[in-house]
Formats: structure tokens, sequence, C-alpha cells
């Protein structure tokens, strides 16, 4: 990425600073805005989550708000309420006062005498959930917001539930924020009450997963902050953004054919990050679009808009691996989405091959019943580009699995959408669930996944009131797969593989369960966008990455990142082990040094689906000088038939010396999961 220090405007930074919100609650805030701004006011843009804006976002964000105030805009970074060094505590995530603290902020904003009262918001994962939440409420001063890596819906495309399935990253995730929940403030910026702050976080501190075991069906839990609830809500120009490696694209999709405001797509090949750092690549010059649209909706520039509604990276084809540092492909643009140049393709699923369109196939039952190994190469839900954390090669996996392929393809084949499988079927217990999975087969017979779906069969018809499966009996069902770009080339293979099981991706049913899937009745319909279509649009090329300098680092300990997949065969105990260290680096800035060491653990014993176990440690520290505070957290999550059990545990530190302790025992009634 290119730096660039000649900017427009010449930028002043103010590292800390208090906003107040309604209840008396300070929020730790950091700006960069123009020096001219004293004189001659501009929007501000502010970004708001709650991940400690002096370390642990500070390279990030070094890199993009000094950019955008060097072109026009006051920015600044908030940490939510609890975090950092705001006031209060945090204790689950997208809250009412979470919501009605950032319409605070944004009121403060735009009154203040170097801000022309518009505000913008920008922001990705939990930034990007918060700008379009809060966009929702209507704020009057909110003009337009640029979101990347976000849902629009908290229970059906969040890293809790998918089809019904309860996925490990919600464990994970729950491990991320009871770690980050109970970091210490820093004694720099909130002087001696640093410790009363921090004490009254570890005792506030908990597993956010008991909250969301306690809602395992849609309810009104998951309905607060889902936008997808009214899109009419939202009345602000929004430029939504992810990537095909991300856990989140679907969202990008509806809110383009759902919204009723001016609106872009941009889905490219990245994991989950800012398409300026978008790995794997290509990377874009992100923050130059994300300038030209504040400019047009914050500033009334006359920016020229010439843009398709979405525009997608069309994957080519490439072997299996957890890592990729490119992706190959090209850039298409749709005019509207749903597209004009998309076509759903129908084809019947025949005895263990996918026929074409049109063609008459033999009915019959095709069972299954998949081993818990089924899912180890899966990766992760949402790709972080932590390697190894991408799918691997699935020959292993289907042979588990039920598989469907096509005829060798004779021309290539070109998808951009979300696949749909439909299935006749039946199975032999009340809680069951189907796991779905397409896959690029190359003539030497490596499967590259290319995207899937979960579905949890009680969810069939609702997510809000499921209901038991009736052995034997046939349902028919419909699983959508995550959408996606990609092209199959001539000479390889599309294939559909169905199983019963996909962990540690998503937990399993409560008992092996056989899946009868009857042929003919059952279809897979594909979006296929034809080759060589004209996109109907001219597609602007993307400049290059460029931000300011990034702040610098001194790294004092190296990290470590490791996956491993384990199987011992005397006792069938079977694992997949994950290490995410960062080692201790140095803030040089701030001169904080911050140590993370993360490890997961999810393990199983042959096909026995109540020895599933789930477990997350986290070992964060902070130390300047001769001050230094840390915390030790624990979660470990195994079932029964009829329950999920979990235990957990936090330490805190000053030094060598353990100040606090807590321990968490809960069960939860497995409902229909």
């Amino acid at each position: 990425m290119r730096a660039v220090t000649d900017l427009p405007h010449a930028v002043k930074e103010e590292e800390h600073f208090w906003i107040p919100v309604s209840d008396g609650t300070r929020l730790a805030a950091r700006m960069w805005r123009p020096l001219s701004s004293d004189d001659q006011p501009v929007p501000a843009i502010l970004e708001y989550i709650p991940y400690r804006k002096r370390d642990l976002t500070s390279v990030r964000d070094s890199i993009a708000h000094p950019y955008l105030a060097g072109h026009g805009y006051a920015c600044v970074r908030v940490d939510i309420r609890g975090t950092g060094e705001s006031d209060g505590v945090l204790t689950d995530e997208y809250l009412e006062r979470e919501q009605a603290d950032a319409e605070d902020v944004l009121a403060w904003l735009a009154d203040q005498p170097w801000c022309d009262g518009r505000t913008g918001m920008l922001g990705i994962s939990w930034g990007g959930f918060a700008a379009l939440q809060v966009a929702a409420r209507k704020p009057p001063s909110l003009g337009a917001i640029c979101i990347a890596s976000f849902t629009d819906d908290r229970y059906a495309d969040d890293m809790h539930y998918m089809g019904g399935c309860l996925l490990s990253d919600s464990l994970a995730e729950s491990g991320t924020m009871f770690a980050y929940g109970a970091c210490p403030p820093d004694p720099a910026l909130v002087g001696q009450r640093w410790r009363e702050m921090w004490l009254r976080r570890l005792e506030s501190a908990g597993p956010w997963i008991i909250e969301w075991l306690s809602h395992q069906r849609r309810d009104d839990y998951w309905r607060h902050a889902s936008v997808c609830e009214d899109y009419s809500a939202v009345s602000v120009p929004v430029f939504a953004a992810c990537g095909w490696a991300d856990g989140y694209s679907n969202a990008v999709l509806r809110l383009m054919a759902e919204l009723d405001v001016p609106r872009m797509g941009l889905i490219g090949p990245w994991s989950h990050k800012y398409p300026h750092l978008g790995v794997p690549g290509p990377a874009i010059g992100y923050l130059q679009e994300v300038v030209r649209w504040f400019d047009r909706w914050l500033r009334d520039e006359d920016v020229e808009f010439d843009e398709p509604v979405l525009r997608t990276w069309m994957q080519e084809s490439m072997p299996p691996s957890t890592a990729y540092e490119k992706r190959p492909g090209r850039w298409v643009g749709e005019p509207s989405w749903p597209s004009p140049h998309v076509r759903r393709d129908r084809r019947p699923l025949g005895p263990h091959r996918i026929a074409a369109e049109g063609e008459r196939v033999e009915s019959t039952g095709l069972t299954i019943e998949s081993p818990l190994s089924v899912g180890q190469f899966a990766g992760k839900w949402c790709s972080y580009n932590a390697p190894p954390d991408l799918p691997y090669d699935q020959r292993e996996e289907d042979g588990g699995s039920l598989v469907f392929d096509s005829d060798l393809l004779t021309e290539p084949c070109e998808i951009l959408g979300a696949p749909v499988v439909r299935l006749d079927v039946s199975a032999t217990a009340p809680v069951a669930m189907v796991a779905a999975r397409l896959s690029d087969v190359a003539p030497d017979g490596r499967a590259t996944r290319v995207s899937y779906g979960l579905l949890n069969l009680t969810h069939r018809e609702s997510h809000d009131d499921p209901s038991p499966v009736v052995p034997g009996e046939r349902y028919s069902v419909e699983i959508q797969l995550n959408g996606v770009a990609q092209a199959f080339p001539a000479g390889h293979r599309i294939r559909l593989s169905l199983s019963t099981s996909y962990w540690p991706l998503a937990w399993p049913p409560p008992e092996p369960v056989r899946l009868t899937v009857h042929t003919g009745a059952s279809s897979i319909e594909l979006p296929v966008r034809p080759v060589g279509e004209s996109d109907e649009v001219s597609l602007r090329p993307f400049d290059e990455p460029e931000g300011a300098p990034a702040a610098t680092v001194t790294a004092l300990l190296p990290g470590e990142h490791r996956w491993t997949v384990s199987r011992d065969l005397v006792d069938y105990r079977g694992a997949l082990d994950v290490v995410k260290d960062n080692g201790v680096v140095r803030f040089d800035d701030s001169g904080m040094e911050v140590g993370k060491r993360v490890l997961e653990h999810y393990g199983w014993t042959a096909d026995d689906f109540t020895s599933v176990e789930g477990r997350t440690d986290w070992t964060m520290s902070f130390r300047r000088g001769d001050w230094s505070a840390g915390t030790r957290t624990q979660q470990v999550l195994t079932c029964t038939p009829t329950e999920f059990r979990l235990h957990a545990r936090i330490d805190g530190f000053e030094g060598e010396r353990r100040v606090f302790s807590e321990n968490w025992d809960r069960t939860f009634p497995r409902d229909q999961v």
C-alpha cells in the first residue's frame, strides 16, 4: 500500500478527549481534522467500536483516519462504553444503550464549532454493524455511511447461528469479547482511577455466549438491531463492502436488493479486512472510494457516480488452499440487484449426479450418515486471513458425504449470487442437520469449496418456531448457500456434497442421523451469469491502495499461528487445535506493550456426538514501565443429548499477583439444536 504524506489539507490530531453522553458517562475519543476546520467547519465521520483506539486498532486507524482528515473531514474514533478508556462496562453486543450513546456522540459532533453540522459513519465488522444500526434510528445529522463486513440479520447471518445450527464461531467470538471486555484502561489517560475502572469491568465481565445460548431460536433478542426487520428505516446513502472469503458477504447482496436509497455494493476476494488492506488480493484503493462517497453525500460536491449498483470480483478457479495471497479474476458490474444478467438454472439431482437443466432423472432414495470428522477441513465461518483458516481440499470431507457431480463442463460456467439446494428428504431422528457444499472439481480430482450452507431441519419452516422432524416422514426443504462469484473452467466438474454433520464449523445434532435424499424431486439452482455477458456499465478502474503512513510498532516477542488436525487411533480422539499468538509488541507512539495469545480447541471421540467440546483460552497483557495488568480467560462448552454445558473462568493480574478470579457453570436446554 502506498503511504501518502502530501494531502490536500494539513491535519492536526487530538490523541485523547472525552465525549459526554446523556446519562453522564464519558466516552474516550481520538480525532484527526483539518487545521483549517478551526475557521472553515467540515463534516465529521465517526468510527465507533470497542477495540481500544490507543493500541489494538491504532495502526489501522493511523492509515485511514488521517487520510480522510487530509481530504477535508473531522475523523473521530470513539471506544464504546466499557472499552479502552471509556467509562462504564460492556456486557453484550448492539445493546440499546450502545446505540443511544452513538446518537449522543453524533449530536455532540454536529454541535462542535469545527463541524458544519453534517456527520457520516464508517466502520468494519462491529463498526459496520453500528453504522447500519444507527442509520436505521435516523439521527438528524447523519448524511451517509460506508460499511464493511457487517450483517443486517443478527440471527440468520452472523457468527452465532446459521440455518438454525449453532456455529463454533459463536464460542470463539464470546472468547474474544470475554477477554476484550475485561482489558484495563490506560493509566496514562485516566490516572489512578484505572484500577477502579478495571475491577468494575472484571466484576461485570462474563462469557457472552451465556446470552446467545439462552436464545437458540429467532426471537426479540435477535430481532433487535436487525435492520432486515425494516429496511425502510434506513434513509441515508449506503456504501457497503465485503469479501467472498468473509462471513458477511450475503448482507451486501440483500442491501442492494432491499434498500430504497442511493447505494453501492462492493464484494472483492477478501477476508475480514478493509478492502485497502484486503487479503486475499487484489486490494484496492478503498479509501479513495470512501472519500468520493462522502464528498458526494456530505459535501454535495459534483462527484460523478456512473457506477453499477454492485461490483464484484469474479473469482477464477484455484487449487484448494488454506490461504491465498491473491485470487485471480476480474471485476464485473451489475446495474441492479437482482441482476438482469443472472438466470436461475435449476438442475435436477439424479443418482450421484447433477443433471442438465430440464433432464429427466431416475427417482431413488440415497442415504448418508456422516462421521464427525466431516468438517475438519472446513476452515472458519469467517476468515480473518489468519492462515490457515480457509477450507482445504474437500476430497476427504466428501468421503463422508453424499456426492453429486455434474458432467465434465464443455465450456466455462460462471455463477454470481446464492445457489439454492432443494431436497426431498427424510431423517431417522427428530433433530437433524444438512450441510450442503458446492465445489469446483479439477481434472486431477482436487476439490475447492466454492460455497456452502447449513440447515437445522427443525428450522425447515421457521427460525422463530422450529418443530421436530418426524422420523421417516418426507419433507421438501430449501438450503440457501452463501452468495459467491465463481468461474468454473471447461474440463472441470461442479460438485454438490451433502453431510449430516459439519464439525467443528457447526455443532452437531444430539445423536447420529441417517438422511435419505430422494433424487428426481431434489435439485440445485445455480445463479448463472453467461460468460461474455455485457456488463452494460463502464467499470471505472480502482486506484491502487493508499493511506496515511502507518503508526509504528516494535516486536518484542515473536508470535505464532498454527492449525493442527489430529487423530489418535488408539482412543479415536480427534481434534482441531488453533494457535493465534501475536507475541508482544510495543506501540511506539504510546509506549504500551501488549501481548495476546489465543488457543482454541475443538475435540471429539469417534462418532460419539455427545463427546464434542469447544474450548477457548485467552491471555492478554498490558505493560508500560513498572506498570502491568492482564487477564486470562477460559471457556469450555460441552453437551449431552439434552443440554449444553458451559464452564468459564476469568483471572485478573497486576504483575504476577492475581487480584481477581471468578468462575461460571451454566447449563442450557438444547432447543432443537
